[in-house]
Parts: structure tokens; sequence; C-alpha cells
């Protein structure tokens, strides 16, 4: 039987920290214009807040603020897709830039998916 690895992880809270983490790096990478730190700085709080928002949803007092929680990650996951896009880093930092881009949607999907499901 051929087994087949998916390199994503399926806990949540451990995909969310690696995006926040894989973000830092990729920020402390990005060549010191005006417009790469103040949309550095927006890109590390955001991707930062879809990790700490999702772990306060697992941690949520009632369905309403799983609910309200879950949102705010994917809002937090599409802002940081808007700040990798407008980010322009080194030519050798493209092909990360293109992954967290993949990364974000991703995980605006996952969260876009669990709203849906919650109704």
């Amino acid at each position: 039987m051929t087994e087949i690895k998916n390199s994503k992880p399926y806990d949540l809270e451990e995909r969310t920290f690696q995006f926040a983490r894989r973000v830092s790096v990729y920020v402390n990478g990005l060549p010191r214009t005006v417009s790469n730190v103040e949309q550095g700085k927006q890109l590390a709080r955001s991707s930062g807040s879809v990790a700490a928002n999702y772990i306060e949803a697992n941690e949520a007092l009632s369905r309403k603020d799983f609910l309200m929680r879950i949102k705010i990650c994917r809002k937090e996951a599409k802002e940081s897709r808007l700040w990798i896009r407008l980010s322009s880093p080194l030519p050798e930092s493209e092909g990360e830039k293109d992954n967290l881009l993949s990364e974000a949607l991703e995980l605006t999907k996952i969260f876009g998916s669990i709203v849906e499901k919650s109704k």
C-alpha cells in the first residue's frame, strides 16, 4: 500500500504558529525601504494575530465567541495576504513570498470553511 504524506500539519494551532514564524523571518529579510518597513510591521502584526486568535478560538467560552475568533482569523489571514503582496523582497526571497501567499490563502479558505460549517 502506498502512503501519501501531506507536508502540511493538520494541527491548525501549529500551522498558524509556523505561518507567523515564517512571516517573521521573511519580514526580517526584506530590504529596508520606507514601504517595506511599514508593510512589514503590518504583516508581522496580522500574521501573529492569525495564530493568537486561533488559540483564543480554541479556548472560547461559547459558540458565539468561537465563531467571532475564527472570523477574526479569516480576516487577519486575508490582511496578511495583502501585506505580503505589497512587499518587495529581494529576488532570492520571491519563492518564499509565493509560498506565504499560498499559505495565507489556504488559511483564509480553512477559516471560511469552519465558519460555514459552524452556522
